[in-house]
């Protein structure tokens, strides 16, 4: 096996090891096996490249390779270490930033490696103690944090460094190292708290919602941040809220209006203490946990519990209604059936979903600063409605994937009289199960803030979403449903996303003209009616023909 730089510099601190009773010469082996093996796993930041290098990847970690584009998401913080006198407001944003970009992937990447527990079967029939074990979990996570990291904020730290001066980037520093210490523990410390209280199956569905419960959390966060800040005569001030001390770029912001320019009000003293008490309480907890976190990791090696069949009247009804062909109903069904129990495709797809709920908010709440809430419901702002639409695009580039992707030879197999159906089906149950979860809640609020007169309004956005995931599944070229594996999932193609976005806006802009001209509303909803026909009965022929030849 490869002898990796990273374990030559661990071995500085052998001794270190040894006086804490850990056997370092198994605690290097275990390193040296994961790191290994973790050189043939692809990043999600990185899957575009896998089957073009997949040759180079035996010989090298893609990881390190990858990281070129964590570096060139760090320049996005070069703008706010440049900014002067306003350091509270610039590093609260920096470190929004970089806690959004090493919490997400935290999440996708190494929660994986946080929670594996392939290697206790080899390894706990050997004679290597917990406390070895628990040591190799740790400090495998930790090389990687720390290489994510350093290309994340290495460009930043050397221009804070010639920019700003020593004393700026010394703090600057030691607040990334809090920020990754407050990240690694509290995601830790999540995953005990659901491995405690939770087995089986059910524990596994829990862990991917709480991965997706943080993903919103981290973006809603991120908004807070930004928005806790007020532009008055050039100088952004803050108002302090209570829920301000939860944000924890807003205490590692304060620390550099603390020690940089000595104000010692009380709210930037509390925020600055934060930032240390937290990380170092979290941590402190997490050393005592860490043997009952290693014993109930042991219950994701059980499949005990499993999911129980719930009834089906329900999704019957709705494929009743949405579907007017029996075979198009058995694929509405079937989809179903994969939004719901694909984990990898709640993983990707749930926190667009969360988001297109929050945003809307967002904007209304941002508008409320400005404005009464009166004067807002008197207005347009409900057509704020289209960034609920947001979450479509994700939804049918991902319904492509699927983690039993070799099953696909079974729409190949069956005698299926018309493969459109298969397409028909699956869009109409992402609309029925995924999207209108989120719409209806959300139309019954806006109804509720701006009164009854948006229904016609409601409904054409309704409607506009019905011809825009058409549009969408046209435009993504989308394969048969499912037939994909997630491993094979491109982030280049999150770019094809960006062109439909502009459509959505050409809806919005379109019906934003449409409320100026009487009965423009109606008429417009007649057109998208029509046009809804013609594509839902045109577009599919293509793609079917595809699959056919």
């Amino acid at each position: 096996m490869k002898d990796f730089q990273t374990l030559k510099i661990l071995d500085l601190f052998k001794h270190l090891f040894l006086k804490l009773g850990i056997d370092y010469p198994s605690l290097r082996k275990i390193l040296q096996v994961k790191l290994t093996l973790d050189g043939r796993r692809v990043p999600t930041v990185f899957n575009q490249y896998k089957k073009k290098t997949s040759e180079k990847l035996d010989t090298g970690n893609s990881f390190i390779k990858s990281l070129w584009i964590y570096a060139l998401m760090g320049l996005f913080l070069v703008p706010f270490i440049l900014m002067k006198n306003n350091e509270f407001f610039q590093m609260t944003i920096a470190f929004s930033v970089i806690i959004f970009i090493i919490m997400t992937s935290m999440i996708s990447d190494f929660s994986s490696v946080l929670l594996d527990i392939r290697d206790k079967n080899i390894l706990h029939t050997k004679p290597i103690d917990k406390a070895t074990l628990s040591a190799a979990r740790s400090i495998h996570i930790c090389i990687y944090l720390f290489f994510l990291t350093a290309a994340v904020t290495g460009i930043p730290l050397i221009i804070a460094l010639f920019n700003q001066g020593l004393e700026f980037f010394l703090l600057f520093l030691a607040d990334i190292l809090l920020a990754d210490t407050l990240i690694v523990v509290l995601t830790a410390l999540v995953y005990f708290m659901i491995l405690k209280f939770f087995d089986g199956e059910k524990l596994k569905d829990i862990i991917n919602y709480v991965q997706i419960a943080l993903s919103i959390v981290v973006i809603a966060g991120y908004q807070l941040a930004a928005r806790s800040f007020e532009l008055v005569d050039l100088h952004f001030e803050m108002t302090v809220k209570w829920w301000q001390m939860f944000i924890p770029s807003i205490w590692f912001g304060s620390t550099f209006d603390l020690l940089l320019n000595h104000h010692y009000d009380s709210r930037i003293v509390i925020f600055s203490l934060l930032s240390i008490i937290i990380p170092a309480s979290a941590i402190m907890g997490y050393i005592k946990l860490i043997p009952s976190f290693e014993r109930n990791l042991q219950k994701l090696a059980y499949s005990a519990g499993a999911r129980k069949a719930s009834g089906n009247w329900l999704q019957d009804k709705l494929a009743l209604i949405s579907c007017r062909n029996r075979e198009e109903r058995s694929f509405f069904r079937f989809a179903g059936i994969m939004f719901k129990n694909e984990r990898d495709f709640k993983l990707k797809v749930y926190p667009s979903l969360g988001f297109s709920f929050i945003l809307p908010f967002i904007l209304i709440f941002n508008q409320s600063r400005m404005n009464s809430l009166d004067h807002i419901s008197s207005g347009k702002m409900y057509l704020t409605l289209y960034f609920s639409v947001l979450m479509l695009p994700t939804i049918v580039l991902m319904m492509r994937y699927s983690g039993k992707a070799k099953g696909a030879w079974i729409f190949k197999s069956f005698p299926i009289q018309d493969i459109q159906l298969l397409f028909k089906g699956t869009l109409k149950a992402a609309m029925v199960k995924l999207f209108l979860p989120i719409y209806l809640p959300l139309s019954i609020i806006y109804i509720y803030i701006f009164g009854i007169r948006i229904f016609p309004d409601l409904l054409v956005i309704l409607i506009s979403a019905c011809l825009f995931i058409v549009i969408c599944f046209k435009v993504l070229k989308s394969p048969v449903p499912f037939s994909e594996p997630f491993e094979a999932v491109q982030q280049n193609e999150s770019w094809m996303i960006i062109p439909l976005l502009l459509v959505l806006g050409v809806f919005a802009g379109i019906h934003m003209i449409s409320i100026r001209i009487p009965f423009g509303v109606y008429g417009y909803s007649v057109f998208l009616l029509i046009a809804n026909w013609l594509t839902w009965k045109n577009t599919f022929k293509k793609a079917a023909e595809n699959i056919s030849s």
